[in-house]
């Protein structure tokens, strides 16, 4: 049984993690990404693929490992590679009143654009079921998993990590989590990186996961 009861604040990573993987909206995101990578950089589309999925395992996004390798206008990048229609992504009134019934209060928190991550929390109709988002921008674009960031975003929402879980689909941004003493929960297969003891719960879906947990005390 899973035991969540000590837990009143609530953290969701938000791209594949507050919608399904298969709604396809990280593969438009990704796509426009290689695309500034390859007038950026000056490669052709597969050298630069391997090249920005070099960055994502070195520095946590492609943003973070063009900074330090290239000179680049970040505001630029963040809003050209965010333009993506959201019309595959579907509103989810189930998730919504899930969220809303969990005790304690919760937050976003995204490597994503804060324009962006607004976008997609309105499209999937849970914009009002957070109390904060922690975007990009506000780690001074420095993205999980960097354990500062992590300090960053708890001390931004007052947060205790010991009574606090974090849901993500990428297994190497819930280890900082749990060097704080959060709960970690993976949502889905972990895109076949490796996972390990830092994660306390594994669940292929999220709105499933969450109509599970059940608390004595909640109102």
């Amino acid at each position: 049984m899973i035991d969540l009861s000590h837990v009143n604040a609530w953290v969701f990573d938000m791209d594949d993690t507050l919608y399904p993987r298969e709604q396809g909206l990280m593969f438009l995101v990704q796509a426009r990404i290689n695309a500034y990578v390859v007038e950026a950089v000056g490669l052709d589309p597969q050298e630069a693929r391997v090249l920005q999925r070099q960055f994502l395992d070195e520095h946590g996004t492609t943003l973070a490992g063009l900074m330090a390798n290239y000179t680049i206008d970040p505001e630029d990048f963040l809003r050209v590679v965010h333009e993506v229609p959201l019309d595959g992504v579907e509103p989810n009134p189930r998730l919504a009143e899930r969220l809303k019934r969990l005790p304690g209060r919760c937050f976003v928190f995204t490597n994503g654009a804060r324009d962006y991550a607004h976008r997609v929390l309105d499209r999937i109709g849970i914009a009002d079921c957070f109390d904060g988002v922690f975007a990009i921008e506000d780690g001074d674009l420095t993205p999980k998993p960097n354990p500062a960031t992590f300090r960053r975003m708890l001390e931004r929402f007052d947060i205790d990590p010991h009574r606090a879980a974090f849901f993500e689909d990428t297994p190497k941004n819930l280890e900082p989590a749990k060097v704080l003493s959060m709960a970690t929960v993976l949502i889905g297969d972990g895109h076949g990186k490796p996972l390990g003891d830092h994660i306390d719960h594994i669940a292929p879906d999220l709105l499933d996961f969450l109509s599970d947990l059940t608390f004595k005390d909640a109102a």
